[in-house]
């Protein structure tokens, strides 16, 4: 739910229509901020406002609606969307990114908070997921345990910063330096790395 994601989503789907047949794209939820139903802190506000400036001003075609601010209570807690990804990937593999997506369509577009329950079941019958299914798998420790799981893996892969792309080849990881602008710059360096 980092709008930094969000703001990389075109130059990652370009990347992902040009990779090499031999590497398949895997997603790991990072967590970022826990569970609470506390409202943002001002300052934290302030930062997030900030971050929509500069990707507004800096990643051209990347826009948000600023009506969030005044229809919502914003609430800083990611670990519900994550555990939507993951409730999603559980009933098809391809409903990961589908989620992943509309998450952000709801957030950073239609103005709806993506830390509450009823927006994530609204992104769920969006993308034709079972609804009941999701709804139980949502709260369900399984996914629970995958969240723990996903974001202990992002920690021992030194992932600090969303969003991160590493590669995994030849029992090594290689960081791949994010480009919001081109795609081609990410690329070059798979390449490299592959050859």
């Amino acid at each position: 739910m980092c709008s930094w994601c969000y703001a990389f989503s075109q130059s990652w789907i370009a990347l992902q229509r040009n990779l090499p047949d031999m590497i398949a794209p895997i997603y790991l939820v990072g967590g970022l901020a826990p569970d609470t139903m506390e409202p943002m802190p001002i300052e934290t506000q302030q930062m997030v406002k900030q971050a929509w400036q500069r990707i507004e001003q800096t990643v051209p075609g990347v826009c948000f609606n600023w009506e969030f601010w005044s229809r919502n209570i914003p609430i800083r807690s990611t670990y519900p969307a994550c555990r939507a990804v993951l409730a999603a990937k559980k009933q098809h593999s391809e409903a990961e990114s589908e989620m992943i997506r509309a998450i952000q369509m709801a957030y950073y577009q239609q103005a709806k908070n993506p830390a509450l329950t009823e927006t994530l079941q609204q992104c769920a019958k969006t993308i034709g997921l079972h609804e009941e299914t999701f709804a139980k798998d949502l709260i369900s420790e399984e996914i629970e345990q995958q969240l723990q799981q996903q974001m202990q893996l992002a920690r021992w892969m030194k992932v600090s910063s969303y969003p991160s792309l590493c590669l995994e080849y030849s029992d090594a990881l290689f960081p791949i330096a994010i480009d919001y602008l081109n795609y081609q710059s990410m690329l070059n360096a798979i390449n490299r790395i592959v050859r």
